[in-house]
């Protein structure tokens, strides 16, 4: 057929094509590579696209070209949380979540709504939020669903209608519950337990795989990895995380640890190589945070890069990066499935970041480390009664780690005399040095609590460079002894319960300490009858708000407990005790003696450490973007992200700032980001790490962005959230293009 023929018949195809579908809604289409169809941009979680419209010459030109408003974070009643989501682009479609939790799809050319759906539009439901990051879409044929989740449920939506599926599981949800064991196998229930799953899974073929964000304290479910039938909903494997009697594993705990212990979670996502047909995650720590008594062992497979059988979940390989974790150093990201060149040959392998610091690259079929890796003597002592560290640490010998390891005391703030002095009187008064230092009462300055890397990830190009964002922050980590704590009498039934599910964020009933304090990632509770009423507590238990994700798992009874507990009200002791030394003070439970599981020592929540004036204790940078190449281990570059703007009017050159979001890098050379305090999104060139192009977004983007284009035009979009640090909240999600 000559090239006359082949016009006309295409024209003829095409025309019939246009009169068969002229009555439908009119959705542009685009071709596959020009989406960014999956959280990460590709199965692989790369981060990357081949579109080059937008590039270092044309950058300069970008410009509005759309904002989508949610509706949500207007009245602040109505607050959900941050946007953390990176939506994905299907065909011209745009899918995203907002901080209420609403699913909705767009026309990714214009912004203007498809549809929208409401998990809570029933009276009937509690809205109960927590971060969502991502979706997933999944498509035979005509049949085509997104799906995402929300509290303890699994949705799939029609992504064409936005109706529920009633054919997947019961009535369009899955209880995240199944599969997570039961009183036989467990000596309790599991079914009124905190889970919820904030980063996507990934799907291969007919399998929706998928982690989970659970609590961190003693009522910790398990962090099973499971794997969904994403037409029917039907759980089609499990991989113990925590492994029963006789699974490989088992012997790295204690012989109950599994009956009284949750986490070894993935919370931060997972990538599927589908040549292969081999899933790739990493995961957390096991509860409880910071003290390891009751799980003596290394503790397969909490703080591992596993790789599984995606059809049936069975193990190929795992590594472990931190062995009996006592810092809460979860891997806080996907891997990143990439090629590099190493000793003269292409590679297959998988990179996976750490909140202290490391890059670990593996042989992606064996799992062998590209870079050796040395088991490095650490501090075991002194060491709370009871814990047992474990005596190595892996220590990767390259990349060199992207933020600092160890507290020194030429790394104290030098911003003005008044904060040099006031830090380094909390220095002289602090256990400081190596990062593995057993958790004590004392308190401890370290490095490594709160990454590092973080949820955001990272991005890598074809040429086998990743680009990592960093914060570098300073954490301050004391423990209390609960039973001192009682007085020699059990504790209280609210005092028991905020231990068991708020204590690991949150600290009360104790002040900073005179002369210094301290800045919490999550607030110290201490004062906050006089911040907040009983009503607004109650509230925000139910539905989360911010960072904070709803506690409605628990019953009404509990949440009261709590509240009185915030607001001194609770004086009678759940249970009577002289036994000052006793190791168990839980409140009395119909799930038996193991579980809810209450450690003897808890830390003093997430807390950071600053300044008297709030900016962060030690010497900039305080966050950073990072130019890695994996082919050798070296770095290219390394540059501040963000600014204080207040600060480089006094002209201090750009801190950077904490940052919470990703990167995406293009084939028009750039590094797109946003996450910082001062709510821009930026251009980098990635050959040099220079800002070419800057945004002031309306709100904080504390989510990841993207790139697709439709009808010939490429797009950069991101979601504005805000609500981190303070900032204002947003609920919109705007798009960038050329003119």
């Amino acid at each position: 057929m000559n090239f006359v023929l082949k016009s006309l018949f295409g024209l003829l195809i095409l025309g019939s094509y246009l009169s068969l579908n002229e009555d439908k809604p009119s959705i542009k289409q685009s071709p596959p590579n020009n989406d960014w169809p999956t959280y990460g941009g590709n199965a692989a979680g790369n981060r990357y696209s081949p579109l080059s419209q937008i590039n270092t010459q044309t950058v300069k030109n970008l410009t509005l070209a759309w904002s989508y408003d949610t509706g949500d974070n207007k009245a602040s009643g109505q607050r959900g949380m941050d946007i953390q989501c990176q939506p994905i682009v299907i065909k011209g479609v745009l899918y995203g979540t907002s901080p209420r939790l609403k699913l909705f799809a767009i026309d990714a050319a214009t912004g203007k709504q498809h549809w929208q759906f409401d998990p809570f539009a029933d009276p009937e439901k509690k809205p109960r939020f927590h971060p969502v990051r991502g979706v997933m879409y999944w498509e035979d044929g005509q049949d085509k669903r997104i799906l995402y989740t929300v509290g303890s449920f699994l949705y799939a939506v029609n992504a064409t209608t936005g109706k529920l599926v009633e054919s997947f599981g019961k009535n369009g949800t899955v209880d995240l519950h199944e599969g997570l064991g039961d009183r036989e196998t467990l000596g309790h229930e599991v079914a009124n337990l905190s889970i919820r799953v904030t980063t996507p899974g990934v799907i291969y073929k007919d399998l929706l795989i998928t982690g989970s964000a659970v609590n961190e304290g003693g009522d910790a479910p398990p962090g099973y990895l499971r794997a969904f039938n994403v037409r029917s909903g039907k759980l089609e494997w499990v991989f113990h995380t925590i492994p029963l009697p006789g699974e490989y594993g088992y012997e790295t705990w204690a012989k109950d640890s599994y009956r009284k212990l949750g986490g070894a979670n993935c919370w931060a996502g997972l990538v599927v190589d589908e040549k292969r047909g081999v899933v790739y995650a990493g995961t957390g720590s096991p509860s409880v945070d910071f003290y390891g008594g009751a799980r003596p062992g290394q503790n397969l497979f909490a703080n591992c890069v596993i790789a599984l059988n995606a059809t049936t979940g069975k193990r190929i390989w795992h590594f472990q990066t931190v062995h009996h974790d006592l810092w809460d150093r979860d891997l806080p990201c996907p891997p990143n499935l990439i090629t590099v060149k190493h000793n003269g040959k292409m590679v297959d392998a998988v990179a996976q970041a750490t909140k202290d610091g490391y890059v670990f690259v593996f042989d992606r079929d064996t799992g062998k480390p590209l870079f050796p890796v040395n088991e490095v003597r650490v501090p075991t002592s002194p060491a709370l009664p009871g814990e047992q560290p474990w005596p190595t640490q892996p220590v990767p010998t390259k990349p060199a780690p992207f933020v600092r390891q160890e507290l020194t005391e030429s790394e104290i703030t030098t911003r003005t005399p008044e904060a040099h002095a006031y830090v380094l009187d909390r220095y002289k008064n602090s256990r400081h040095g190596s990062k593995y230092m057993p958790p004590n009462l004392e308190g401890t300055l370290l490095y490594g609590f709160g990454g590092g890397a973080e949820w955001g990830g990272n991005a890598a190009d074809p040429d086998g460079i990743l680009y990592q964002n960093a914060n570098t922050m300073l954490w301050w980590l004391k423990m209390r002894d609960v039973r001192a704590q009682a007085g020699g009498v059990a504790l209280t039934r609210g005092q028991t319960l905020f231990n068991t599910n708020c204590a690991v964020c949150h600290a009360a009933g104790e002040k900073a300490g005179a002369g210094n304090q301290t800045a919490q990632a999550y607030p110290n509770l201490t004062d906050v009858d006089k911040r907040l009423t009983k009503e607004q507590v109650a509230s925000i238990l139910v539905t989360g708000r911010g960072r904070m994700p709803s506690f409605g798992h628990l019953t009404a009874d509990d949440r009261e407990a709590i509240i009185r507990y915030l607001f001194k009200l609770d004086t009678k002791p759940a249970v009577a005790s002289n036994d000052q030394h006793s190791s168990v003070v839980n409140t009395p439970t119909t799930e038996g003696e193991d579980f809810p599981y209450m450690p003897p020592y808890l830390n003093n929540g997430n807390t950071q450490f600053r300044d008297q004036d709030n900016y962060p204790a030690i010497k900039p940078p305080w966050g950073t973007l990072n130019a890695i190449n994996l082919n050798t281990g070296e770095y290219l570059w390394q540059v501040p992200l963000g600014e204080y703007p207040e600060l480089t009017k006094k002209g201090i050159p750009p801190t950077g700032t904490e940052n919470h979001g990703g990167p995406i890098v293009t084939a028009g050379g750039l590094i797109f980001i946003a996450a910082t305090y001062d709510e821009t999104l930026r251009a980098f060139d990635k050959k040099t790490g220079k800002v070419v192009w800057e945004y002031k977004l309306p709100a904080g983007g504390f989510a990841t962005p993207i790139t697709y284009m439709v009808d010939g035009k490429q797009y950069i979009a991101i979601a504005a959230g805000g609500t981190r640090y303070g900032l204002k909240p947003g609920g919109s999600y705007v798009a960038f293009a050329l003119p």
